[in-house]
């Protein structure tokens, strides 16, 4: 699977210049973690995250005794993360998943170049993980009957690994029906073998 095949789009972006509240806004009515920050050509310059946001918004409470701290910026700008980590459409969804766990993010923008055209976040990856084995079945279905008709594959899926079976024999056919099934958002793995009649 690709990160295109599982990032969210159209993609909610923010500049410096929007207002801190304004993006804690649209965090808490969409349930984003992270937005990403762009430039006038809406290029990726940053992003700004719920802690970005949350870090000494606060007044502190006057019966507390510690030492005081400086109030946090008022614009993206100020509490931004920058430079982003992104990556590519393209991207294999298994490096997009190291990528935010080595990193300890939870968002990744998807870029094109430098232009934000997506964003994967846990929760996207999760989903795709509990898609139904139904709908994947569907799905690999469909992608099997472009290629090679409707009524040539059998498909099975248990809990995201899909089995399918070949009318035909033909080994170059199968690998690309392995593929085709692979690029689906929830299989786990696959496998195609030839039909044999007991």
């Amino acid at each position: 699977m690709r990160a295109q095949d599982v990032m969210s789009r159209p993609v909610v972006t923010v500049t410096p210049q929007t207002r801190a509240k304004r993006a804690a806004e649209l965090l808490a009515a969409n349930g984003f973690t992270a937005l990403p920050v762009v430039d006038d050509d809406d290029r990726l310059i940053g992003i700004v995250t719920e802690a970005d946001l949350i870090g000494d918004r606060f007044p502190h409470d006057p019966r507390y005794q510690g030492p005081d701290t400086a109030r946090a910026g008022e614009l993206v700008g100020d509490v931004m993360s920058t430079p982003a980590t992104s990556m590519s459409p393209g991207a294999d969804l298994v490096l997009v998943c190291r990528a935010l766990l080595d990193a300890k993010i939870r968002a990744m923008p998807i870029v094109d170049g430098s232009r934000v055209v997506g964003i994967i976040t846990r929760g996207d990856i999760v989903r795709t993980f509990a898609r139904e084995d139904s709908e994947i079945a569907a799905d690999v279905q469909h992608h099997l009957s472009i290629y090679g008709g409707p009524d040539r594959w059998q498909v099975e899926v248990h809990d995201g690994v899909v089995r399918i079976v070949d009318q035909y024999d033909s080994e170059t056919d199968r690998h690309v029906a392995k593929v085709l099934a692979e690029s689906v958002p929830g299989v786990v793995s696959a496998t195609a073998t030839a039909y044999r009649e007991e």
